[in-house]
């Protein structure tokens, strides 16, 4: 038997990759069952006769839930406020008008600025009320009372609302902390700013 050229080396070795190739290719088509297995990149349309149910009805179903659960956050966040309201109401109502009386013969902050403190009250305590805790504290040596007056004031700092709190013969060293409430919707944002006190 002779022995084949270069050539007829490489022409051998082209046709056992060929073989070998179709091979591999008919071993991949073929499934165990010797059938051609073949595949859909279709996909197919779901069975709607077998759904149930209504989708507008589902929807105006969790729209009324909804609405209730807000209705009912709603008067729940009133009585809060209304409750939180008249819990300082009588306090403030007495306080509110000697206040008044007395920064009226006022002329300019009044004379106890640096005896008065305030500190926002969290909404979540007041039915979502805007509320201040204003303290003051008799820093003299001698009983003194107090009137304070406590502006709100909008985004371009134009006074929208007037509060009055104060406090009456209070002994040397003694604090009080009454609220001053303001009674504006929660939206647009009101800043409490302390503009008067006047020890008397």
């Amino acid at each position: 038997m002779s022995t084949p050229s270069p050539h007829g080396r490489s022409r051998i070795a082209a046709l056992a990759v060929v073989l070998a190739a179709a091979s591999a290719f008919t071993l991949v088509a073929c499934d165990d069952s010797g059938g051609s297995s073949t595949s859909s990149a279709t996909p197919t349309s779901p069975d709607t006769a077998s759904f149930s149910g209504n989708a507008a009805s589902a929807l105006a179903s969790v729209k009324a839930s909804v609405r209730a659960e807000a209705s009912k956050r709603a008067a729940s966040a009133s009585a809060a406020a209304s409750s939180f309201e008249a819990s300082v109401s009588a306090e403030v109502g007495r306080a509110d008008k000697a206040a008044r009386t007395e920064l009226a013969k006022v002329d300019g902050q009044g004379n106890a600025m640096s005896d008065v403190t305030m500190t926002g009250k969290p909404r979540s305590e007041t039915g979502g009320l805007l509320a201040v805790v204003v303290t003051i504290t008799n820093k003299t040596d001698a009983t003194a009372s107090y009137a304070v007056q406590v502006d709100f004031l909008d985004s371009s700092g134009k006074v929208v609302e007037t509060r009055y709190v104060g406090a009456e013969d209070l002994k040397p060293g003694e604090r009080v902390q009454p609220v001053a409430v303001s009674r504006k919707p929660a939206d647009p944002v009101l800043t409490p700013k302390l503009a008067k006190a006047q020890r008397y």
